[in-house]
């Protein structure tokens, strides 16, 4: 009785490390209102990207299926979950790919393109990269089987493409000796694998071994493409970035479980 008592007890902690590490990632990585505070650093509960990508995934399938319900067109329904992740994230990780674009195209130096990236503006690069980011993932929604293969792939989409970026965060210094890469930290490699073994889980679940495993190699290499793009043109990764690199990931997905169904 003791044995498992003890047993029932680790459950239940490691249940509970589990749930603030998903909403601190969840406070960070959406605009939902949570209650409680945790100052610790993002770095810390880094493993739960997933999670919380899951849940925008879930955000936005949920649209997609009402949309379909309610009679409109494929392309309107993916929009529609689109708009909708974009809601519930604040549009952070849109933000970061038109920041990106605009710095990485607009600027011949490091310290001009960090300078750009700063600039709440958004220039021409930065518009051409969102309109070809929601574009591209809206036309690959809408000609995917059914609404529920759709709305399945955008929750693994979401997991899997937040799952990645602490290795990232973990494999390249921040850029800036400020910023929100410097506040969030360094996850630790257990961290990193951790979030990358569940994302990667999640997608195997969600979309089947063949077009799970395309996603996996699809989004590993959107993410380790922008993470080589970075170091070279800025010496290392800013919130930015991570945003750039979801996107990018997102997208890499989405199009890998299409290509496989």
């Amino acid at each position: 009785m003791a044995s498992e008592g003890r047993t029932f007890q680790t459950i239940t902690a490691a249940a509970g490390n589990w749930g603030r590490d998903t909403l601190l990632c969840a406070r960070f990585l959406t605009r939902v209102p949570l209650p409680g505070k945790d100052r610790r650093k993002l770095s810390a509960a880094a493993r739960a990207f997933p999670i919380a990508g899951a849940l925008v995934g879930a955000a936005a399938g949920a649209a997609l299926l009402g949309a379909n319900w309610a009679g409109l067109h494929p392309m309107a329904s993916a929009l529609a979950a689109l708009a909708v992740s974009a809601l519930v994230t604040g549009a952070l990780h849109e933000d970061g790919l038109a920041d990106t674009a605009d710095g990485f195209g607009g600027g011949g130096t490091r310290a001009q393109k960090l300078k750009i990236m700063r600039d709440s503006r958004i220039g021409a690069f930065g518009v051409l990269a969102l309109v070809f980011g929601v574009g591209i993932r809206a036309s690959i929604l809408a000609g995917l089987l059914g609404p529920w293969t759709a709305a399945a792939a955008l929750v693994a989409a979401g997991a899997l493409s937040r799952g990645l970026l602490p290795a990232v965060m973990y494999l390249l210094p921040a850029a800036r000796a400020d910023g929100l890469a410097k506040k969030a930290g360094k996850p630790d490699r257990e961290g990193a694998v951790v979030a990358a073994l569940l994302g990667a889980i999640i997608a195997l679940l969600l979309l089947g071994q063949v077009a799970g495993l395309w996603a996996i190699a699809g989004g590993g290499a959107a993410v380790a493409a922008m993470a080589w793009l970075a170091k070279r043109q800025i010496g290392g990764h800013t919130g930015d970035v991570l945003g750039a690199a979801q996107q990018v990931a997102e997208a890499a997905v989405l199009a890998a479980a299409a290509a496989a169904g």
